[in-house]
C-alpha cells in the first residue's frame, strides 16, 4: 500500500512530465482515497474502463488518455460528468500520462512497440525526441505489413511504396504529421495510429510505405508496463483492462 500523493510524484518524476508542453495536464487528475492497494489501468477513461475499475475495486484508475484536453469544453455535463461522477462516488483516483508515456525510453508506447515489431532502435527524432527510427531485416511492405497486423491482432492500413523496407520510423498515436520528419529522417516506412486524408499523398509523392496501424492498437503497451512496475516498486496489485476500440 502507498499513499496516493507519493504514487503520483514518483510517476511525474519517472515520466518527466515537466519537460513536455501537452494537450493536457499529467499526472493526478481526480483525488480519491488517500492510499493506494490496487491499480487498473487501461487507455483511455471511457465510462467502461471505469466501470470496470469499480467493479474491480481499484483504489487508482491509471490511463494514458485522461480528462481536461485543451480543445475541450471545461463545463462538467454530458459523458465528462458521468465519468468524473464514477470516480469521485466510488473514491478512485485517476493517474493520466499522454506524451511523456509516449516518449519514455523504457516505458514507452514507441519503445515498446518497436520491441514487439523486432525493430532495433538507432535514434529519435521529433520534440521531445516522440518518434524513433529503426531497423528490420530487409523485406517487402507486403511481409512487414503481415508481421505488423498479426502482432497487434488487428488489420493494418497499408499505403504502399515501390521500395523494399529496412529502415522503419514510427509513433504511436495521432502521429501521423511526423511522416514529413520520418523521411527527412531516411525511413523506408512509417507507422503510426491513425492517419489523414493528405497522408495519401505524402506517402505515394514520397516513395516511403505507410502504416496506420490504429491509436488504441499501438497504445496499449505503456500503459501495461507503468503499471507492472509501479505493482513492483510499491507492492501494489495491478490489472490492465483491454477496452475493445477498433479505431
Amino acid at each position: 500500500m502507498v499513499n496516493m500523493n507519493e504514487l503520483a510524484a514518483y510517476c511525474n518524476e519517472l515520466l518527466e512530465i515537466e519537460q513536455f508542453n501537452d494537450y493536457c495536464p499529467n499526472g493526478l487528475q481526480i483525488q480519491g482515497c488517500e492510499s493506494v492497494d490496487k491499480i487498473v489501468t487501461g487507455v483511455t477513461a471511457c465510462q467502461a474502463l471505469i466501470d470496470k475499475a469499480v467493479q474491480l475495486q481499484a483504489d487508482c484508475l491509471l490511463v494514458h488518455h485522461g480528462f481536461f484536453w485543451k480543445a475541450e469544453t471545461a463545463l462538467l455535463t454530458g459523458i465528462k460528468q458521468r465519468r468524473i461522477k464514477s470516480l469521485l462516488c466510488n473514491d478512485i483516483n485517476l493517474l493520466a500520462y499522454h506524451l511523456p508515456l509516449d516518449a519514455h525510453k523504457t516505458l514507452g508506447n514507441n519503445v515498446l512497440l518497436a520491441q514487439k515489431l523486432d525493430i532495433r532502435i538507432k535514434h529519435f527524432f521529433a520534440r521531445n525526441e516522440i518518434a524513433l527510427l529503426g531497423t528490420v531485416i530487409r523485406q517487402s511492405g507486403k511481409t512487414f505489413g503481415r508481421h505488423l497486423s498479426q502482432v497487434l491482432n488487428r488489420q493494418a492500413l497499408h499505403i504502399p511504396a515501390k521500395r523494399s523496407i529496412e529502415n522503419v520510423a514510427l509513433c504511436t498515436g495521432a502521429a501521423q504529421s511526423y511522416i514529413e520528419q520520418a523521411i527527412e529522417a531516411g525511413a523506408d516506412a512509417f507507422i503510426s495510429g491513425e492517419v489523414s486524408e493528405n497522408t495519401w499523398h505524402i506517402a505515394q509523392e514520397n516513395n516511403i510505405h505507410y502504416f496506420a496501424a490504429g491509436h488504441h492498437a499501438t497504445e496499449r503497451y505503456g500503459i501495461q508496463a507503468l503499471g507492472e512496475h509501479l505493482a513492483a516498486q510499491f507492492k501494489l496489485e495491478h490489472i490492465f483492462v483491454d477496452i475493445y476500440n477498433p479505431v
